[in-house]
């Protein structure tokens, strides 16, 4: 039995499209279009990870729609709005070195170059110009800029650890 620990989300079913039981996708991935390249994905069902094969897909409007094989019909798509879409870790490319996925960044820990823990990364906004660190502590939240060498000055996934130029009164 899989755990968890060894998926990370790449979208989620947002709806039904049509008749013959196309999904409507919210896609994590950049570009949107990639979640169709992944192959299998997984289907979350009451807690349990279920291996589906994606049938087609293309983006339609501002969102995606895709195939999953065996679901024919719109009747079929209802219990599976809101069920999220993941893959496993081995199926992501190696990255470059100062290249990160975020789900690698959750849960580290924040420190500045002073050793001050700052919290830790709850999650990442992606704003345009650059990604943004929501790192959260005792009911503080900081949204550091996650550009490398300027802030981050480290990034070390075997400590769990961030270390970044920021003040603590940030």
């Amino acid at each position: 039995m899989a755990t968890s620990e060894e998926f990370i989300p790449v979208g989620k079913i947002s709806g039904a499209f049509g008749v013959k039981g196309w999904v409507k996708v919210y896609s994590f991935t950049e570009p949107r279009a990639n979640i169709l390249e992944y192959s299998p994905l997984f289907l979350s069902r009451q807690g349990e990870w279920i291996e589906i094969k994606v049938s087609g897909g293309h983006l339609q409007g501002k969102g995606l729609v895709m195939g999953i094989a065996n679901v024919t019909d719109r009747d079929q798509v209802q219990p599976l709005i809101g069920a999220e879409l993941a893959i496993k870790k081995d199926q992501l490319e190696p990255t470059e070195e100062d290249e990160f996925y975020w789900a690698d960044l959750m849960g580290l820990s924040v420190e500045n170059l002073d050793g001050d823990l700052l919290g830790q990364v709850d999650h990442l906004l992606e704003t345009g110009a650059n990604d943004v660190l929501v790192v959260k502590a005792k009911g503080t939240e900081r949204l550091i800029p996650f550009v490398m060498d300027e802030i981050v000055k480290l990034v070390d996934l075997d400590n769990k650890l961030i270390r970044v130029d920021w003040d603590k009164d940030f």
